[in-house]
């Protein structure tokens, strides 16, 4: 999508000189109070479908992302949306919130031609068909489900410097990472998006390929039941910290490409923080945490992960097994997500006691995200599956929210007061954060992975070596 679509503002990757990079918009503002925002809208840009973008199809565009996206939530804080004049939009919001952020969404800002809006309000399945109506730099040529791609580079896209070298980019689609890789190796195909990790070293040190390693939005974490016993005290939830082998963890279920989470945000995102507090495997402490506690001689457990997930098969053992030499016994459960899902949330008090979670925020801002959509009270579970309570965590993060858009370092300070006391209560066990890991044939180069968009390779920035 990131190569057909674009939004206001491409998020630069952690690190940068800029946290931006502009797209569509080429300047933006905010009022001192981060209730108005006025972009300006780039001028001499063409969608695909022939129309001119102006400040019109901008706020069309954005309110039908609000109003029916599929990550629509993410626009809740904005009241409304307005063309003021060809070239500038301006937002007014109903409490303060990153609207910069919001707009840079790796999939719930793209600019939308007009007419394909008009096409999709009258029949929900119009874009189902693979329909094209972007400005980026390629243009989709033909689309077979479940098969293959074909992109055509747009010989009208407005930014010549960033304009794609390869006219034309054919993309076969497989779900089999181990197919993709046959095709790479076998030169049936130039790149491929996945690799089993598993395999990556026999890449690695190949002088016919280049691995590179960056950051992802990507973490592990699991959620501990809080709603009964044993779980409901928090100084068996810290002993059974203590008891996970977050080395053996990263070396197995990541093949060593992964950090240990600081907390549940992921290393790159905002508000994340190097020093929050972080447990590392103490047996001995672990088994004194749980005769303090009265469980001197242990309890059962069990434990749910996703079937389909490659890395939770290969570490969820090593948590079992771990936990076994403290006195706790886990019973596994393999499920499909959605089962595993959908059990969680129909009854906590009869759920899982511990829920392994792969998770990534939706937008750059982990905070509204992460530690909102994970630990913050909810009336009924959704992705808080430990079901967690605090007064006093809600108060912080909803509080800090409210100066990402005015204030980001109180911000950072106030979700990183929360995160210690997420490792002082210890409602879950913040695993790690996964890599990116690329396989680069020589004589490719290729842009590296920006961890705010992990699901696009910018094929524009693709070149011979």
């Amino acid at each position: 999508m990131g190569n057909l679509y674009e939004p206001l503002l491409w998020k630069n990757p952690a690190g940068s000189d800029e946290d931006y990079t502009p797209a569509l918009a080429t300047a933006w503002t905010t009022s001192d109070d981060g209730l108005t925002w006025t972009f300006d809208i780039r001028e001499g840009v063409t969608f695909h479908t022939g129309e001119a973008l102006d400040a019109a199809a901008v706020q069309q565009s954005l309110e039908a992302a609000k109003e029916r996206g599929g990550a629509s939530f993410i626009w809740a804080p904005v009241e409304t949306i307005e063309a003021t004049s060809d070239t500038e939009v301006v937002m007014e919001l109903s409490y303060a919130a990153p609207v910069d952020l919001i707009v840079s969404s790796t999939y719930g800002a793209w600019i939308v031609a007009p007419s394909a809006l008009d096409a999709a309000a009258k029949d929900e399945k119009y874009f189902e068909s693979g329909i094209d109506a972007g400005t980026g730099p390629y243009a989709l040529e033909s689309y077979t489900a479940g098969e293959k791609v074909v992109l055509k580079k747009y010989d009208d896209y407005w930014n010549a410097e960033e304009a794609a070298t390869y006219e034309t980019v054919d993309v076969a689609i497989t779900s089999d990472a181990v197919t993709a890789q046959q095709m790479l190796t076998a030169g049936e195909v130039k790149y491929s998006t996945q690799i089993p990790l598993e395999n990556i070293e026999s890449f690695d040190g190949n002088p016919d390929y280049d691995v590179n390693v960056s950051k992802s939005p990507f973490n592990f974490v699991a959620l501990f039941n809080t709603t009964r016993p044993p779980l409901d005290d928090p100084a068996v939830r810290r002993a059974l910290s203590y008891a996970v082998p977050y080395d053996e963890i990263i070396e197995v279920g990541a093949q060593g490409y992964g950090t240990q989470s600081f907390g549940p945000v992921p290393d790159g995102i905002f508000p994340f923080d190097a020093d929050v507090s972080q447990y590392t495997q103490d047996l001995d402490r672990a088994r004194e945490l749980l005769a303090d506690a009265g469980h001197a001689d242990g309890f059962d457990l069990t434990l749910t992960f996703a079937s389909e997930n490659a890395a939770e098969k290969r570490f969820v053992p090593l948590i079992k097994d771990a936990f076994a030499q403290v006195g706790v016994d886990v019973e596994v459960k393999a499920q499909l997500f959605n089962q595993q899902w959908e059990d969680a949330k129909a009854e906590p008090t009869k759920a899982q006691d511990i829920f392994v979670l792969y998770y990534w925020p939706t937008y750059s801002d982990a905070g509204s995200d992460n530690l909102w959509s994970l630990f913050h009270s909810s009336d009924a579970p959704f992705f808080n599956l430990s079901y967690w309570e605090n007064e006093k965590y809600d108060a912080l993060v909803d509080e800090a929210g409210t100066y990402t858009a005015t204030d980001r370092d109180r911000a950072q300070s106030m979700y990183s007061e929360a995160m210690e006391m997420l490792y002082d209560e210890a409602p879950g066990v913040f695993l790690y954060d996964a890599q990116a890991v690329q396989v680069v044939p020589a004589g490719l180069e290729v842009p590296t992975a920006n961890e705010n968009y992990p699901f696009t390779a910018f094929f524009a920035g693709f070149e011979p070596a």
